[in-house]
């Protein structure tokens, strides 16, 4: 559960509501809200507008002494709408990698996708791309970043952040 207030002041309404939501989407449906907004990176620019996780079931385990202690990977249930199902059928197992790397291990081995109507909330813009001066400006912001994977997701926050801003007149 949250905190009511952090170092800074007041928690965001979002961070609440997503500790009040996660227990029930975990017990109900195996998967979090980070999942759900994390989808449009993970699904690619193809699917995001017609996909959307609705369910991981992972099998039953029995107890530690019989199964060897081992997690066993589960079974990603995905919404597609129509025919661009049988596409997202194809990238499958490209797919599966982009969800294990989201969760940092094998989480699941199989998807299934079942075709139903997705309503997706409008997107806002893309970002506009930084001119030379800025992205000079962010490559030396993260120039001591040793992790390249840290530094790869700063910099497309920093790219995100950027270029959401209205570019200065010189």
């Amino acid at each position: 559960m949250a905190k009511p207030f952090s170092r800074k002041g007041s928690l965001q309404i979002a961070e609440i509501a997503n500790d009040l939501i996660d227990p029930i989407l975990a017990r109900r449906a195996g998967i979090n809200t980070l999942l759900l907004a994390s989808w449009d990176e993970i699904a690619g620019e193809q699917f995001a507008d017609c996909s959307r996780p609705e369910r991981i079931r992972w099998p039953r385990q029995e107890g530690p002494d019989e199964t060897g202690g081992g997690f066993t990977p589960g079974l990603l249930t995905i919404a597609c709408e129509g025919s661009r199902a049988l596409f997202l059928a194809h990238q499958e197992a490209e797919l599966i990698s982009r969800v294990n790397s989201f969760f940092g291990f094998q989480a699941i081995s199989q998807i299934r996708i079942i075709q139903k109507a997705i309503h997706v909330p409008e997107r806002k813009p893309k970002a506009r791309p930084l001119d030379p001066r800025e992205k000079s400006r962010l490559a030396g912001m993260l120039s001591e970043i040793e992790d390249p994977g840290l530094r790869q997701a700063l910099e497309r926050l920093g790219t995100g952040v950027l270029g959401s801003k209205p570019k200065r007149p010189r």
